[in-house]
């Protein structure tokens, strides 16, 4: 079970949040017994109010108005790991919170479609650009599949598969899987 510590300055916001969490089998409402929210539970799940977003004191899923960049961008410089849309319904909420409760960043798909160009900025900067494929394959390593896995989702040989993930290692100064995943995540090219 996942305990919910809910924040919202409008009582209806708050009812409609702890029914949302209490018709959930894997979620529960956390009640702040506890010294600390830390304490009390294990995501905060919170309706933002405006582009002043506190720094989390756990992992927090945030809802705000999506079509504000601002508001997305405030929540997510703030360390908030979950943004939806306040027009989110149960199951999207649920799914948010187990999301950002197992270490996953969530946020609407089209802030995603803007941080994109950031992406290629990055991959860019590189000595020698990733292709296209090669960041596919790289998203996919991400993932922890193997080359014959990579090769069936994407529709190759598992020969050109070996013959990418070598050029990615190379391209990415790396020596291994591990450390071009690891160096992938840390320099923002593939998203998680």
């Amino acid at each position: 079970m996942i305990r919910v510590l809910i924040a919202a300055r409008s009582g209806v916001v708050r009812a409609g949040l702890e029914s949302v969490v209490r018709s959930s089998a894997s979620l529960e409402l956390a009640l702040e017994l506890a010294g600390t929210a830390e304490e009390a539970a294990d995501v905060l799940l919170m309706d933002a109010g405006g582009p002043e977003v506190e720094p989390p004191p756990l992992p927090t899923v945030a809802l705000v108005e999506v079509s504000d960049a601002a508001v997305v961008s405030a929540a997510l410089r703030a360390g908030v790991r979950g943004v939806i849309s306040r027009e989110a319904g149960a199951e999207e909420i649920e799914a948010a919170v187990q999301a950002v409760h197992a270490g996953l960043v969530v946020m609407p798909p089209e802030f995603v479609a803007q941080l994109l160009p950031a992406v290629q900025a990055v991959a860019e900067a590189l000595a020698e650009p990733l292709s296209e494929r090669e960041l596919e394959v790289l998203a996919l390593l991400v993932e922890g599949l193997s080359n014959k896995l990579i090769a069936h989702r994407l529709a190759i040989s598992e020969h050109t598969v070996k013959t990418h993930v070598t050029s990615i290692l190379a391209k990415l100064g790396v020596a291994s899987r591990t450390e071009a995943v690891s160096h992938a995540i840390r320099r923002g090219l593939v998203m998680l």
